[in-house]
């Protein structure tokens, strides 16, 4: 392993996975004090969440519009691009909020991301300057 070879300290996958954890939730605390608090902060840019304009929906009408029958159950015939992208985008909007709400049940986070304190605790990472910024945000929501 290239890790223990640098370092000098025994490494399994286990103990990755472990500091990969404590890493994404010091980032989120560090987030946390510099003001980013709520979910609205883990969305991704508008335009990732599918086409931006009717000329891109067009561009791919054919694998959009299939998505619409596949996927949602709607059929787009009917419809004009603006309602094709409109459905489309809460589709995805709708399947990330979900895929939030897992992520932060399985990170140990409620439902506006923010750490519990137990968890900080038992990453080893109770500093009292860290669950001061988690006592802050969550007078924030």
């Amino acid at each position: 392993w290239i890790h223990e070879g640098v370092t000098g300290i025994p490494t399994t996958p286990q103990t990755l996975l472990d500091q990969s954890e404590r890493v994404y939730n010091f980032q989120k605390v560090f987030a946390l004090r510099q003001g980013r608090v709520g979910r609205q902060h883990d969305y991704p840019p508008y335009r990732a969440m599918g086409p931006v304009t009717a000329v891109e929906y067009e561009s791919r009408a054919e694998r959009y519009d299939n998505q619409l029958r596949d996927l949602i159950g709607i059929d787009p015939e009917n419809l004009t691009t603006e309602e094709k992208m409109a459905h489309l985008r809460k589709y995805r909007e709708d399947q990330y909020e979900r895929l939030l709400d897992a992520v932060y049940k399985r990170r140990g986070w409620d439902e506006n991301s923010i750490p519990s304190a137990e968890k900080m605790r038992a990453l080893g990472m109770g500093l009292p300057e860290v669950l001061a910024v988690i006592e802050w945000a969550l007078k924030q929501v």
